[in-house]
């Protein structure tokens, strides 16, 4: 099947995922998700089909996030049934993913990233939850995801900055699996290799396992949260406007708390 903002291709029992749309740093608009979206619902539903792993084209990034030139709103309705990149609300999936993070993962990149089960990065790749610098939050489930993944303290520090860290800081954090110097699509390809020694029975098993009892939460808690009071209000404000407005334009933005 051809697809528009991404390509696959499928390597004995691996899925492997590439998003395409390498000129905008591979940030996702409304059609990429529902094509990813479409993409993963195949690979979740091929038997034939054991591990798969995401990239972005290039090597100057994974993933940029939300274009925000061409989506500056970000509203929920927007994206498909299974979240970011058909990826972040996706809670059934028991079959393992990966993320050869090649270069930037930004917002939505690096929510994406923290949606699969393991993390392999180049060394110089680049993460952070920004959306706090555009006037919005990072609403894909990286702010549950990665007090999951680091604890409450060392979260709170990215959260409430949006600062930049080194896939080096990422691993001593615990949210990167492995860094690697050379090819990481190879050292993604070689981690699934490892995987596929295993009972892909047991391997699903243990990742339900895992999940069995985080899911609900986790889905409950991003249902929910465009509701919360401090969210909904900064979802209907001012600054939630300017923000993507002053990143299309290049300039620093004027906050007005309102």
């Amino acid at each position: 099947m051809a697809y528009n903002y991404c390509s696959v291709v499928r390597e004995g029992h691996i899925t492997i995922v590439t998003i395409e749309r390498e000129t905008s740093y591979n940030a996702l608009h409304i059609e990429a998700n529902l094509e990813l979206e479409a993409v993963f619902d195949t690979f979740a539903a091929d038997d034939d089909q054991w591990v798969a792993i995401i990239t972005g084209a290039g090597s100057k990034a994974f993933c940029a996030g939300n274009d925000l030139k061409l989506v500056p709103d970000l509203a929920r309705d927007k994206l498909p049934r299974t979240g970011f990149a058909g990826l972040t609300d996706r809670y059934d999936l028991i079959k393992p993913v990966i993320a050869a993070v090649n270069g930037i993962a930004m917002g939505g990149g690096f929510e994406i990233a923290l949606a699969c089960d393991l993390i392999i990065a180049h060394e110089g790749a680049v993460f952070a939850l920004p959306e706090p610098r555009v006037g919005l939050a990072a609403l894909a489930g990286g702010i549950q995801r990665l007090v999951l993944d680091i604890g409450l303290k060392r979260a709170m520090s990215l959260l409430m900055t949006g600062r930049r860290i080194t896939a080096m800081e990422g691993k001593g954090l615990g949210f990167v699996t492995e860094v690697v110097t050379g090819d990481v699509l190879e050292a993604a390809k070689a981690c699934a290799n490892i995987i596929l020694e295993c009972s892909p029975l047991s391997i699903r098993a243990t990742k339900q396992a895992v999940w069995k009892e985080l899911a609900p939460i986790l889905s409950k808690q991003l249902s929910e949260e465009w509701s919360y009071p401090a969210m909904a209000k900064m979802l209907g404000s001012q600054d939630a406007v300017e923000g993507p407005k002053a990143f299309a334009e290049k300039r620093k933005p004027t906050w007005l708390g309102c």
